[in-house]
């Protein structure tokens, strides 16, 4: 059974996987990920959702404030022994939730051309297209999306 757990960027199972998340980018992305790495610091954040099985972690996702009405997803991860089983579909709808209940009515994010799971699952998931947003803006990997809550 998965469950869902909010929680905040200090969590040690957030840091966990975040360490995981990190190293599966950098073997897709190799020295691509020198300029993305720098996109990718989580400050405090009190809005990461984490996912378990049988207590152990698998997943997880967060978002912080872009602007007044809109938040942006960052750090969506699911270990590679876990996927295909709908875990990231189930983060990213408790953080849409999360940022619909703060009061936001948009959220946005950032992926690679490399990540298909992920270009996947945001398409599924009802995001579309949008142009390339502040640091982003000249990256030619990235591709945004956006949704609206």
């Amino acid at each position: 059974m998965i469950e869902l757990k909010r929680t905040n960027s200090r969590d040690a199972d957030f840091q966990l996987l975040i360490g995981e998340l990190d190293a599966n980018l950098r073997e897709i992305y190799d020295r691509l990920m020198d300029v993305y790495d720098e996109h990718n610091i989580i400050e405090e954040l009190d809005t990461v959702v984490l996912a378990y099985i049988d207590g152990e972690p698998v997943g997880c996702g967060c978002f912080k404030r872009f602007n007044e009405d809109a938040a942006e997803i960052k750090r969506m991860f699911v270990r590679k022994t876990s996927r295909g089983q709908g875990i990231s579909g189930l983060i990213l709808a408790e953080l849409e939730a999360w940022a619909k209940e703060k009061g936001f009515i948009v959220t946005i994010l950032e992926t690679g051309e490399r990540n298909l799971e992920a270009l996947g699952l945001y398409r599924k998931s009802g995001y579309s297209s949008m142009p390339n947003y502040g640091p982003y803006v000249n990256l030619k990997s990235s591709f945004c999306f956006r949704k609206r809550l």
